[in-house]
């Protein structure tokens, strides 16, 4: 069986591909992509068995790709995030893995997989409705609570979030820093895309706190945020998420 990952952690399409050979050391892992563009090339000129495709590529949604080219393989879909997505994957009878994939997890579906495999056809257009019709808007605000008392945050005055050891927390545009009780992976998909962007592991940025950029080694892009982050290290792009960046900032 040929296996396409299409994953933009490489940590993560590597542990992907430890688990698939521990699995079945007969099925052949054909490629591991990072990217929309990427994929699109790739899907355009061959073809697999199964596709593991993560939701959230470095340079945007991976349903983006079903909008450039016609994808009828199977797909097992990997998220850290997304109810609603989650959802909409059961309607269409699509498998999915929580992130981070657990081993059982991976080989009960490639069992269902292959299960299925003469039956199995993706009707992508369907899929694609399904999940823009279950998935909720965007969030406009957000509820902390700090000890007994609670605030009310607008998204829009938010001008980054950020992890910090086992927490997340956003700093606002007026140089509050609150916690909150979402991780970053949840946040990616709960914001809209074309205001928040997640630069690298540890922080997701509104593109109204940008003060200034510069390029930096390894095609990556340093940034200077505004509230100020005190540790500029922390606000360079990462060189898988630099590509898709650009194009962020460029549309």
């Amino acid at each position: 069986m040929k296996v396409l990952i299409i994953e933009d952690e490489m940590l993560a399409a590597d542990r992907l591909e430890d688990m698939l050979l521990k699995i079945d050391p007969d099925i052949i892992i054909t490629d591991k992509l990072q990217s929309v563009q990427e994929s699109v090339r790739w899907l355009s000129n061959n073809s697999v068995d199964l596709i593991l495709l993560d939701i959230q590529l470095s340079d945007g949604s991976a349903f983006s790709i079903f909008d450039k080219v016609d994808v009828t393989t199977p797909i097992i879909f990997t998220t850290a995030y997304d109810q609603y997505a989650i959802k909409a994957f059961e309607l269409n009878s699509i498998g999915y893995l929580l992130k981070p994939v657990r081993a059982d997890e991976l080989e009960n579906s490639l069992e269902k997989f292959r299960s299925m495999e003469s039956a199995f056809t993706v009707n992508i257009k369907q899929l694609l409705a399904s999940y823009l019709n279950e998935r909720q808007p965007y969030k406009n605000r957000f509820l902390i609570r700090i000890g007994d008392v609670y605030k009310q945050v607008e998204t829009k005055d938010i001008a980054y979030f950020y992890a910090m050891e086992k927490s997340v927390f956003f700093k606002t545009l007026d140089g509050r820093t609150l916690p909150i009780e979402y991780s970053l992976d949840a946040l990616e998909d709960l914001l809209n895309p074309d205001s928040f962007f997640r630069i690298n592991r540890g922080y997701l940025i509104n593109i109204s706190s940008i003060k200034s950029m510069e390029a930096w080694s390894r095609g990556r892009i340093k940034l200077e945020l505004e509230p100020e982050v005190k540790h500029d290290r922390d606000t360079i792009v990462s060189v898988g998420r630099s590509a898709g960046f650009k194009q962020w900032l460029d549309q």
